[in-house]
């Protein structure tokens, strides 16, 4: 098992730098069903590996001139105080377990995994149905306080269950920023980082963590990006995403079925 959780580092970094998106849902479940990683403590790695692995992608989009930074510093700012101060209050702060709702007793790593469960099968639908998202005119003003809204409930949600969002940024970019499609993946990425990784910093002193199986996975997540950025001159990565949502959402529901069974 060990060597398929390996394995499934390398897959995530490669569907990041396939279909630029998308990869790091799946950092949680191989984490914790191959590698088996604390959900909570999966959580908080998968900051720290999905925020590596977005500013390496960012990085490639940087150099083409793709990232806006005014926008992503407004994004951001919100975001990773939201990540920031969920790792640091409102995890700690949840009591384990949390109730009995009489059918199960609800524990906090179980609410942990459901919530990620419906993570998942809410970006599989996105990936499916492959909506395109409609660009607006660059004249238009942005809109400063839906994209700093947006921010903290983005970075809330990366905070509870260690995934990026990108889902959520990319189209609340393009919608409320006005950015066209390729710069508002570029910028994203560069958020991703950003808050994911100021939010990890949140857990550090709040519980152990093994650096060097750390740095290991990331540097394999980051090969795997490398690995699918160029394989994307060759694969078509819009061809890849609703095959790839279909997988996400045998992976949510199967996670969402065995929380409850369990």
């Amino acid at each position: 098992m060990e060597v398929l959780g390996y394995i499934g580092a390398l897959v995530i970094g490669l569907v990041l730098g396939l279909i630029g998106g998308g990869g790091s849902i799946l950092t949680v479940p191989v984490l914790v069903f191959l590698l088996d990683v604390e959900p909570i403590v999966a959580t908080a790695y998968s900051l720290f590996i999905v925020g590596i692995g977005a500013l390496a992608g960012s990085f490639q989009y940087y150099r083409r001139g793709q990232v806006a930074l005014k926008t992503g510093i407004v994004f951001a700012i919100p975001a990773f105080m939201a990540v920031f101060a969920t790792r640091r209050f409102i995890i700690p702060a949840i009591p384990d377990p949390i109730g009995d709702l009489g059918f199960m007793v609800l524990t906090r790593d179980m609410a942990v995994m459901l919530l990620f469960a419906l993570l998942m099968i809410t970006a599989s639908i996105s990936m499916i149905r492959g909506r395109k998202i409609k660009e607006i005119s660059t004249d238009h003003k942005m809109n400063i306080p839906l994209i700093a809204v947006e921010g903290i409930v983005v970075g809330v949600l990366t905070g509870l269950v260690g995934a990026g969002g990108g889902f959520l940024i990319i189209p609340a970019l393009v919608v409320l920023a006005h950015l066209p499609m390729k710069e508002a993946v570029g910028t994203s990425l560069m958020i991703i980082a950003v808050k994911s990784l100021i939010g990890f910093l949140g857990d550090i002193g709040q519980m152990p963590i093994d650096w060097l199986f750390l740095t290991f996975f990331a540097l394999l997540t980051i090969a795997g990006i490398f690995m699918g950025l160029q394989l994307s001159h060759k694969i078509s990565g819009a061809r890849l995403k609703p095959v790839f949502g279909w997988f996400v959402l045998v992976m949510g529901t199967f996670i969402l079925i065995r929380e409850v069974m369990a």
